[in-house]
């Protein structure tokens, strides 16, 4: 597992994963300096190469001059998200996002929110990469991601320990105008095809956001930003 970039290797660090090595630019300067402390700091072995190892290394080509070699990303159990939330709790779950943009940006939303956890199918979803952890900057290394054979048993699962399911879609009724429970389950589908008809059917509610312009609709990892920040401004006022 590579981990790339300045930000994700120095979040990396930060969340005390194993790292075997970290390969990193010459004379280190500016934000690669700071990397460089935390990792002496954290005593992970870093070797200085030429900036043409980095790229012939580079998996994303976007590597900002420092790649963070460690173990396979280490998916969590549902039932680890389940015992660690609280009595105000979040959890994203993905209903077949394949785009990795779209997967980062999410995980990097989870975190942002403190959202207790994201759920993954195994099959027909992109899965945690180099590139989603990347994009991520870094978020991937403090959330919790499990990865379920059936998403509809993680829905059912959720359900039995508490939480209100939320499937977030174009013809529901309006997040605005939907009373959120305390322990939430947001629901985000793919790019084209939405959350699945079995999916939408075992959820509690289904709720969109209002559009107000000439375009239907917004990017699933955008779209599922506004939604989570709505359910922490409610618990915040």
């Amino acid at each position: 597992m590579l981990t790339e970039g300045r930000n994700a290797v120095l979040e990396l660090i930060k969340s005390g994963k194993d790292i075997d090595k970290i390969c990193m630019e010459k004379n280190p300067s500016g934000s690669l300096a700071r990397v460089f402390a935390e990792a002496r700091r954290a005593g992970i072995r870093v070797q200085f190469v030429d900036r043409e190892a980095l790229d012939r290394a580079s998996a994303t080509g976007h590597h900002q001059g420092v790649i963070a070699y460690g173990g396979n990303y280490e998916y969590a159990n549902l039932d680890d998200i389940i015992s660690s939330s609280e009595e105000e709790s979040l959890i994203i779950l993905c209903d077949g996002i394949e785009d990795v943009h779209n997967l980062g940006s999410i995980i990097r939303v989870a975190e942002c929110v403190g959202a207790d956890g994201v759920v993954i199918p195994s099959s027909r979803s992109a899965s945690v990469t180099e590139a989603v952890v990347r994009i991520s900057a870094g978020a991937a290394s403090h959330v919790k991601v499990a990865r379920v054979t059936n998403l509809n048993s993680a829905v059912d699962e959720l359900k039995k320990n508490g939480f209100w399911v939320y499937a977030l879609e174009a013809d529901g009724k309006s997040i605005y105008e939907t009373e959120i429970e305390k322990k939430a389950v947001l629901i985000i589908g793919g790019e084209d095809s939405g959350v699945k008809r079995l999916t939408r059917e075992k959820s509690d509610f289904v709720v969109s956001l209002p559009l107000y312009g000439k375009v239907n609709s917004l990017n699933a990892s955008v779209a599922l930003g506004v939604a989570a920040y709505e359910v922490v401004r409610r618990r915040n006022v």
